[in-house]
């Protein structure tokens, strides 16, 4: 072959090279495989790394949740980082992740509210987009718990009536009752926190701690039992109503007679039994005997029992009250859940202590009684005095935030039943929900019940 055709040769060669596309596929694909594999790789690493930032953020909300329940004044923030690392670690099981680092802070403030801040941080190596420069992949996540910007009020209404001397139960109450007191008093991170009113019941209550029988607006002195030939008693009524009755003696009843009882207030026509309508003041002459039914009716009652503790953070006043409760006297629960709930209105009666706006509230009644009820101002029938306290109970759980619209009052009921009776159905009814009904069937079963109570009630609130 001559020189001329080799070079010939080799010139139509390469013209045919420089001529062919199918080559340049394989070239374009060569120059973009990195990128490609950095958008699809980035795609699963990124994947992977939330999964474990999601992981990451549930434990930290537990962490902080826990850490929040663990907090004393006396732990400093070493103390508290510490406990808050121990927590997280516990939790936070993701092999993958890398350089994990969590740091807690504590900040305590009177008008905010105390604050647990759990931050953490961590890496993972990335399997893909290292081939374009991100050989690992940083992420984090924090919790806030903040607990102090709830305040308690809670009444205790509490059964005194005689048959609370048997199977041990009063002294049993006494203790448990203490130990509540114990507990929502280590509640209070400062005075105010918390208040707790107490409201032993008979058939009546005693309100000689906020009336005095010669001035006091709340009463009213117009009735007294009428009792029949027989001296079988037909209610507690005005004298008009007993003289209706044929046969009928009435008695008055008399301020000198008066240890502090108050009984029911009308049930008809103005339900103020079941009601909490503020007394009107002054009415001594007025003729509306509407305003006359909403004042307290003053009773001579032999069983009267220890008088009334109004809301205080007083908390020694408060224990001494518990160990001045005496059983003796019929069962009207009713009228102590209507006492209870009086109680923590900001209003007459009482007129509760004003409430911070910078506050949200919890408001909770624990009735605690150990039988069935036995006598009101009307009647001896149970299932009668079972009838005025269900409506009793639905006009609390009636009364509603307008803000969040949810129930102002939470309803605790303990029946402790030593006799193995039959479930106490209105008590049942009464409380707000199935968690907040007790049964103890055993003195000792009523601190089992406080003790359920108080944490219930010192739980802290998660704000974030």
């Amino acid at each position: 072959m001559t020189g001329a055709s080799i070079f010939n040769q080799v010139r139509s060669s390469v013209a045919r090279f420089r001529r062919a596309e199918r080559g340049n596929v394989a070239v374009l694909f060569a120059i973009a495989i990195v990128p490609i594999l950095g958008f699809v790789g980035g795609a699963i690493d990124y994947s992977r790394v939330n999964n474990a930032r999601t992981a990451m953020q549930a434990a930290l909300d537990t962490a902080a949740l826990m850490v929040s329940r663990d907090v004393t004044s006396s732990m400093d923030a070493a103390q508290i980082n510490q406990k808050a690392q121990d927590y997280f670690n516990a939790l936070y099981k993701h092999p993958e992740a890398q350089s994990v680092v969590v740091n807690a802070t504590y900040t305590k403030s009177s008008s905010q509210g105390s604050q647990i801040v759990i931050t953490g941080s961590a890496k993972m190596a990335t399997d893909f987009m290292k081939v374009v420069g991100f050989p690992s992949l940083e992420f984090g996540g924090s919790s806030t718990t903040v607990w102090g910007t709830t305040k308690l009020r809670v009444a205790l209404a509490l059964d005194n009536t005689g048959s609370m001397a048997s199977a041990g139960k009063m002294d049993a109450l006494k203790k448990a009752a203490n130990k509540l007191l114990t507990t929502l008093q280590t509640a209070a991170k400062t005075d105010g926190d918390v208040y707790v009113s107490i409201v032993p019941f008979a058939k009546d209550v005693n309100v000689n701690s906020i009336a005095t029988a010669a001035s006091s607006p709340i009463l009213r002195w117009d009735l007294g039992p009428c009792t029949n030939r027989n001296n079988t008693a037909l209610g507690f009524m005005t004298q008009s109503d007993c003289n209706s009755i044929n046969n009928s003696r009435w008695s008055a009843t008399t301020t000198s007679g008066w240890s502090g009882c108050v009984s029911d207030r009308d049930s008809t026509p103005t339900a103020y039994d079941t009601r909490s309508d503020p007394p009107v003041s002054s009415v001594a002459t007025d003729p509306n005997l509407s305003n006359r039914a909403k004042q307290f009716p003053a009773e001579n009652y032999s069983d009267c029992p220890t008088a009334i503790l109004p809301l205080t953070y007083d908390w020694t006043a408060l224990k001494a009250k518990v160990e001045a409760m005496d059983p003796e006297g019929n069962t009207n629960q009713s009228i102590g859940m209507a006492w209870g709930w009086l109680s923590l209105l900001q209003q007459l009666p009482f007129n509760a202590p004003p409430e911070d706006p910078n506050f949200q509230y919890t408001k909770a009644i624990v009735l605690l009684s150990d039988g069935d009820n036995t006598q009101n101002r009307f009647s001896s029938s149970a299932s009668q005095i079972d009838a005025r306290q269900r409506i009793l109970c639905d006009n609390i759980k009636a009364v509603t935030d307008p803000k969040t619209l949810k129930p102002v009052f939470t309803i605790y009921t303990i029946q402790v039943n030593t006799n193995n009776d039959n479930t106490s159905s209105v008590m049942s009814y009464c409380a707000s929900n199935s968690g907040t009904y007790f049964s103890a069937t055993t003195a000792s079963g009523i601190d089992s019940a406080f003790s359920a109570i108080g944490s219930a009630l010192s739980k802290l609130r998660i704000a974030k």
